[in-house]
């Protein structure tokens, strides 16, 4: 095992030549085909809110029918929540499509539909955090300020040395002063600086094998010099998820389910899901207060979804409403054709358990 030395200080005269090296890899070897590499800052905030805790790949698609849904932050200030989290639906960390919309109408209603210049300004729109407002800003303005997201975190622990695990406030405050000492002295290189470091820690510097023979930082960074790029950065503390359970009701009359719109905030805030109870004993008590008169059917295979906290475990519950539908389609509730629920804001798993029971409702 090589000796574990105190991480370098940001000063000296390497640090010029780390910026120059990654903007010139990155001309020569980086993405430039993404679809949000554009000077359009509203294209640039919405991939990078996109991109937040989710794949490239899996962003591609998204991306491309949510800017054809909405062309411009004048049309998603204009458009309902229920129209963005329909588009959203899929994607998971849905606070983030209820903070673009509101940041959307923020822009509309404060900067005359302009996007701030600064990160300062920017990061005070909601859902923009610091790192996120430095991409648009040096992206699209040309900012000298420095970003931080989970592949520059890693790309920074390693070639500087950083003990700790990034989520760590100390440690991030540690690789905060790197990334800010490392900026490329012109400002003119920012767009290629910013998109080199989210390029190589997501290509060269994976988590797992990194290509380090490829790497234009190799001949000084720590982790490549002494052989301990599988160590850092330092992996986040163990810890059990925590396992949740809960019965979603498959309400049917005649042709139609019953949906729920879910609260504001919250797991799936503001998009519509199933009625939930405790369990199925639960279910025709839940009936009976809504004044409906029903039929129970078989509980369907449970169906376990995974979140980032925790991990619930869903009992879907079939209910045949019999005679009259009560007063439930009132305030939060709404009844809906299979085809028009499947085109609703709804989550993953509901629409799972919609698609699986949905035979007789189209």
């Amino acid at each position: 095992m090589a000796n574990h030395h105190t991480a370098l200080t940001p000063s000296g005269p390497r640090l010029p030549a780390f910026a120059q090296r990654l903007v010139r890899w990155q001309r020569a070897h980086g993405r430039h085909d993404l679809p949000w590499q554009v000077s359009d800052p509203y294209r640039v905030w919405l991939s990078e809110i996109m991109l937040q805790q989710t794949q490239v790949a899996t962003v591609v698609p998204y991306f491309e029918r949510f800017v054809a849904a909405f062309p411009t932050v004048a049309d998603l200030a204009a458009a309902s929540l229920d129209q963005v989290l329909a588009h959203w639906a899929g994607l998971g960390y849905y606070s983030r499509a209820r903070n673009l919309h509101k940041a959307a109408q923020m822009v509309m209603a404060c900067f005359a539909g302009q996007f701030p210049d600064s990160a300062a300004v920017l990061a005070e729109l909601p859902g923009i955090g610091r790192s996120t407002a430095a991409a648009i800003a040096g992206f699209c303005f040309a900012e000298r300020t420095p970003i931080l997201d989970g592949n520059v975190k890693r790309v920074l622990a390693r070639w500087a040395g950083v003990e700790g695990f990034p989520g760590e406030k100390a440690v991030e405050k540690q690789l905060w002063v790197w990334a800010e000492a490392l900026l490329p002295e012109s400002a003119a290189d920012m767009p290629a600086y910013t998109q080199g470091l989210m390029d190589l820690g997501a290509s060269l510097c994976s988590r797992s094998k990194p290509a380090c023979a490829a790497c234009p930082l190799r001949d000084d960074c720590r982790a490549h010099i002494e052989g301990r790029q599988a160590e850092l950065p330092t992996r986040k503390p163990k810890r059990v998820v925590p396992e949740r359970a809960t019965c979603m009701l498959l309400i049917r009359h005649g042709d139609r389910i019953l949906l729920e719109k879910r609260p504001p905030t919250g797991i799936w805030g503001g998009m519509w899901g199933l009625p939930e109870v405790a369990d199925s004993a639960a279910a025709l008590a839940w009936c009976e207060s809504q004044g409906l008169r029903v039929k129970l059917g078989a509980a369907g295979p449970a169906l376990l979804h995974v979140f980032t906290h925790f991990r619930l475990t869903i009992v879907p519950q079939a209910i045949e409403v019999l005679g009259e539908a009560g007063r439930v389609a009132e305030g939060a509730y709404q009844w809906y054709r299979l085809h028009d629920a499947l085109e609703a804001a709804i989550p993953v798993p509901v629409r799972k358990l919609l698609l699986q029971q949905g035979s007789g409702l189209d």
